[in-house]
C-alpha cells in the first residue's frame, strides 16, 4: 500500500503541474474578488457534464472541482447534499446513450477544504454527448464543441486505439528499466523520489486493482527492460537504396544501415543516433577538398522519426518502423493506416489536426518533452523543409502504413537556381529570392505577383521588401506610375497587376555600401471597404465615383455565382493612403448607380 497514490496526492500534483490538455480546474464559487458566493448547482454540474465529454470524445483527463484556474485549492462551500449531486453530475448530466467511462470520482479533503475529482478514460464505444445533446472535445486546454461527425470512430479502428491500454497480467514493476521511470518521472512531475509505482498510476500507465499493481502494454512499451518480449517488433530499421528506386535480386540494391530495438525512449535516442550520419553525404568540392554536407535538416528528420515512434499501430505486431534512405529522398514509414477521422488534405493543411492512436504513449512524450502539441510534427517538418528552401513533405498511407517523405530537391528549377547564384553576394532572404526569381531574364513583375507570391497582405510589408531590393541595386522600377495607369486602363486590368520592375544583375566588384538611387515604388497601397453596392455596379461605375479622390490600383466587386450580380459591396484599393483617406473623410454624398454608398477602412 506504500506505493498507492492517495487522493490528496493527486490533488498536489495537479496544483503543482496546473491546467493542460489532461487537466482542467473549476471554481466552486462566483462573482467578484471581495464578494465571493458559492456557485449554482446546475452550473457546476452542467460544466462537468462538458468536461468530462470533452475529455473523453479526446484522450481523457481529469477534472477537479473546487480548485481555481491559478492553482489556488478554495474549495466547494456547499451541502453535503449538494456535494453528492455534483458526484453525480458524470451521470445525470450526460446524455444516458453515451455514458461516460468514468474511472474515478472522489470527494477530496484537502487541508480542511472539499474538492470533488473525476477521472475520466478516452471513450471508444461512443461519440460522448452533455444531456442536453451537446457535443464537445478537448483541444489544447480548451473543451470546444464539435460535431458528433468529426469524432466518429471507424469500428475497424478499435484494436489500433486500445493497444497501449490494455493491461499485460504477466508482467510486473520488476521487468521495467527503474532508473529509466525515474528520470522520466522527474522531468513529467518536477517531484523529486517519486516512486515508480506512483508515476505509473499518476500517467495511468498503472492501476492497483488491491491486490496487485497491473500494468498496461503502453508501461512495456516505455519502460521495458527487454521489450521484444512484450512486443516484437518494437523496432527501426534503417536501410540505404542504391539509387532512386528499391530492386530485387539479381539486381538488390539495399544494404543495412542499422536495425535498432528496444523501448520507445531507446528506439528515440539510438535510432536517432543511428540515422543521423546518415543523413550527409562526403562529396569532391571545386576546390579540390573533401566535404561533409548535410542534404536533410537534421531537425526534420528527427521530428519524422518520433513522429513514427509516437503514432505508429503497435498492434500491428508483424513490422516496425522502415527508414529508407535513396539517392533523392528519404522514406520513413510506420506500421497503421490514418486514422479514419483524418485524411491527407487534413494534414496538408497545416493546422494542427490530430487523431491520437496511443492515449497513453503519446500523454507520457508529451509531458516528458519529446514532442510539443499533439498534432504538431507534421506541420514543424512541413516549416523545416520550407526554410531550408527544400520541397515540402509528401504523406500518404498507402497498405496499413503511413508513409513522410523528405525529398533532397530544392524548390527552385536548375535555371532558377543559376539565376539566384548571380546574386549571392547579398545573402537575400527567402522572401527576396522570391522577387528575384520572377524577374528571370528581365521578365517584368508586377505589384500583384509579388503580394500573391511572397504571401503578403499587409502593404507596410510590401513596401519593406521592394525598397530593401532597391537599395541593393537589385529591383529597378521601370514603368512610371502614369505609364502603369495607361496601360492598365488599354488591358482593362487592375493597375496593380502591370508589370512595373526589372531585376538588374548586380555589377562585379560593387562595394557593399553601395546604395541604388533608381526610382522607388511610392505606393503605399490601402483598400477600403464600400458598402450598399448595387447589385449591377460595375468596375467602371466604382471608378467613376471615385478616381477624383486619387489614384485606383484595383477594384473588386464580389459576386453571387449563382446569379451573377453584386452581393452588395465591394472592394477598391488606392495607390496610396492620403487618397484613401480623402475618400473616407470627404463630406459629399457618394453614389453609384443612382444608390448612395458608404466607405470603410479595410484591414487585412
Amino acid at each position: 500500500m506504500e506505493h498507492l497514490l492517495r487522493l490528496k496526492e493527486r490533488v498536489e500534483i495537479a496544483i503543482e503541474l496546473g491546467e493542460s490538455y489532461y487537466r482542467e480546474f473549476k471554481s466552486g464559487y462566483e462573482g467578484p474578488p471581495d464578494n465571493k458566493k458559492p456557485r449554482e448547482l446546475k452550473d457546476i454540474c452542467y460544466n462537468i457534464g462538458k468536461e468530462l465529454v470533452a475529455f473523453a470524445n479526446a484522450d481523457g483527463g481529469e477534472l477537479f472541482i473546487g480548485i481555481e484556474d491559478d492553482n489556488i485549492v478554495t474549495g466547494l462551500p456547499h451541502s453535503s447534499e449538494k456535494l453528492n449531486a455534483i458526484l453525480k453530475a458524470s451521470t445525470n448530466y450526460v446524455l444516458k446513450d453515451t455514458p461516460l467511462p468514468i474511472k474515478r470520482k472522489n470527494i477530496i479533503d484537502y487541508e480542511g477544504k472539499k474538492v470533488i475529482y473525476f477521472s475520466v478514460d478516452k471513450g471508444a464505444k461512443y461519440i460522448h454527448q452533455t444531456s442536453k445533446g451537446e457535443c464537445f472535445k478537448r483541444e489544447d486546454r480548451d473543451s470546444v464543441p464539435t460535431s458528433a461527425d468529426t469524432i466518429r470512430f471507424v469500428r475497424d479502428e478499435a484494436s489500433s486505439r486500445q493497444y497501449d491500454r490494455k493491461f499485460e497480467d504477466l508482467a510486473t514493476v520488476i521487468d521495467l528499466d527503474l532508473d529509466l521511470v525515474a528520470k522520466v518521472a522527474y522531468e513529467c512531475t518536477k517531484i523529486k523520489n517519486m516512486s515508480a509505482e506512483k508515476f505509473l498510476q499518476y500517467v495511468e500507465l498503472a492501476e492497483f486493482d488491491g491486490d496487485r499493481l497491473r500494468l498496461r502494454k503502453a508501461a512495456l512499451l516505455l519502460f521495458a527492460k527487454n521489450p521484444t518480449k512484450w512486443h516484437p517488433r518494437s523496432r527501426v530499421r534503417i536501410l540505404r537504396v542504391n539509387g532512386t528506386e528499391e530492386k530485387s535480386a539479381p539486381e538488390y540494391n539495399v544494404t543495412e544501415v542499422a536495425d535498432v530495438s528496444g523501448n520507445i525512449f531507446q528506439l528515440a535516442e539510438e535510432g536517432w543516433e543511428a540515422l543521423r550520419p546518415a543523413l550527409s553525404e562526403t562529396r569532391y568540392s571545386k576546390d579540390g577538398l573533401f566535404k561533409t554536407q548535410v542534404i536533410y535538416p537534421e531537425p526534420a528528420c528527427r521530428e519524422a522519426l518520433i513522429n513514427a515512434i509516437t503514432h505508429r499501430d503497435y498492434s500491428l505486431e508483424g513490422r516496425g518502423i522502415e527508414i529508407r534512405i535513396f539517392s533523392d529522398r528519404l522514406e520513413v514509414l510506420s506500421p497503421g493506416k490514418l486514422l479514419s477521422k483524418l485524411t491527407i488534405e487534413d494534414l496538408k493543411e497545416l493546422k494542427g489536426a490530430h487523431e491520437t492512436r496511443n492515449t497513453y504513449l503519446a500523454r507520457v512524450l508529451r509531458e516528458f518533452g519529446y514532442i510539443r502539441e499533439l498534432g504538431e510534427g507534421i506541420r514543424r517538418m512541413f516549416e523545416l523543409m520550407k526554410s531550408n528552401e527544400l520541397v515540402e513533405p509528401q504523406i500518404a498511407s498507402p497498405n496499413k502504413s503511413f508513409i513522410v517523405t523528405l525529398f533532397y530537391k530544392f524548390i527552385y528549377s536548375k535555371e532558377e537556381k543559376i539565376w539566384l547564384d548571380n546574386f549571392k553576394q547579398f545573402s537575400l532572404s527567402r522572401e527576396q529570392k522570391t522577387v528575384v526569381n520572377l524577374g528571370i531574364n528581365s521578365r517584368l513583375i508586377s505589384p500583384r505577383e509579388i503580394f500573391n507570391n511572397v504571401g503578403i497582405v499587409d502593404t507596410e510589408k510590401y513596401r519593406l521588401l521592394v525598397e530593401s531590393l532597391a537599395d541593393l541595386g537589385v529591383l529597378k522600377r521601370v514603368v512610371s506610375a502614369n505609364q502603369a495607369f495607361s496601360l492598365a486602363k488599354k488591358k482593362s486590368i487592375p493597375k496593380k497587376s502591370i508589370g512595373i520592375y526589372r531585376i538588374e544583375l548586380p555589377p562585379e566588384n560593387r562595394d557593399s555600401t553601395y546604395k541604388s538611387s533608381i526610382e522607388k515604388d511610392t505606393s503605399d497601397y490601402s483598400k477600403l471597404f464600400i458598402g450598399g453596392v448595387d447589385w449591377y455596379a460595375t468596375e467602371k461605375d466604382i471608378e467613376n465615383a471615385l478616381s477624383n479622390f486619387g489614384s485606383l490600383s484595383e477594384i473588386t466587386i464580389p459576386k453571387n455565382k449563382f446569379t451573377g450580380k453584386s452581393r452588395g459591396f465591394a472592394f477598391v484599393e488606392f495607390d496610396n493612403k492620403e487618397a484613401a483617406k480623402k475618400a473616407l473623410n470627404s463630406s459629399q454624398e457618394l453614389r453609384i448607380r443612382g444608390r448612395k454608398i458608404y466607405l470603410q477602412e479595410f484591414k487585412e
